[in-house]
């Protein structure tokens, strides 16, 4: 609300809609490679993306077959603090497994 001057009679009481965006979403994809296990895949899907067992080891399939899988999609700042835990900790278990966003 806002408050408005009409002449000399006083205040008046005006409202204002505020349109509120929900801010774009993110894709987060991880990538198929030659030596990342799959078990660590599913790993990966439970623990940071909060999978069930059933939805990490379809998501892990995807990666495994189409070469790509969505581990999920979030608001950008999320999805790219969701890569980087991803990396870190492919890295800290010596796998080079790829992870990436895109608008979704």
């Amino acid at each position: 609300m806002s408050l408005s001057r009409r002449d000399s009679e006083g205040w008046v009481i005006t409202e204002q809609q505020q349109k509120v965006e929900e801010p774009p979403l993110y894709r987060v994809i991880l990538h198929n490679d030659d030596y990342t296990t799959m078990d660590f895949v599913v790993m990966v899907l439970e623990t940071i993306f909060h999978r069930t067992t059933v939805e990490a080891t379809q998501i892990m399939l995807d990666v495994h077959q189409r070469g790509v899988g969505t581990a999920g999609i979030y608001p950008r700042d999320l999805a790219e603090t969701k890569t980087a835990m991803v990396f870190d900790l492919a890295r800290k278990n010596d796998f080079p497994l790829k992870c990436s966003i895109e608008r979704a």
